[in-house]
């Protein structure tokens, strides 16, 4: 069984920076992706962007580009989501969530994530 553990989140000034953490257990092959997705009050859940495990390629949505870095740590099965320059906006609970395979097209679409971690809240206060 596939597991997820987010931990890292806080409250920060705008501008500020949080580094989240997704702690992976479960899984019995290298190729799989790790996905972090956010959801605002009161807003549907966004993807924020995604990471292929086993060759580290990245794929950012907009929100993201320039301000946050998803990376990993192959030995100790943790993927990371570091977020700097925090704004307002950002304000959400953040959730990282996995599949079997990376795919660039298909990762940001309902369902394709099999499993979830629990989320970790990050607000930016202005």
């Amino acid at each position: 069984e596939v597991r997820l553990a987010e931990s890292g989140g806080g409250s920060v000034q705008a501008g500020g920076s949080l580094k989240l953490s997704c702690t992976v257990s479960g899984f019995s092959y290298r190729d799989y992706a790790i996905g972090w997705f956010r959801q605002a009050l009161g807003k549907e859940r966004e993807p924020v962007g995604c990471i292929s495990v086993s060759d580290g390629r990245v794929d950012y949505l907009e929100v993201a580009k320039g301000r946050f870095t998803i990376s990993s740590d192959n030995v100790e099965n943790v993927v990371y989501l570091q977020m700097n320059n925090l704004k307002p906006e950002d304000t959400a609970v953040y959730y990282c969530a996995s599949a079997p395979i990376f795919m660039a097209t298909m990762w940001k679409q309902d369902g394709y994530m099999s499993a979830w971690g629990q989320g970790a809240r990050v607000t930016a206060s202005a």
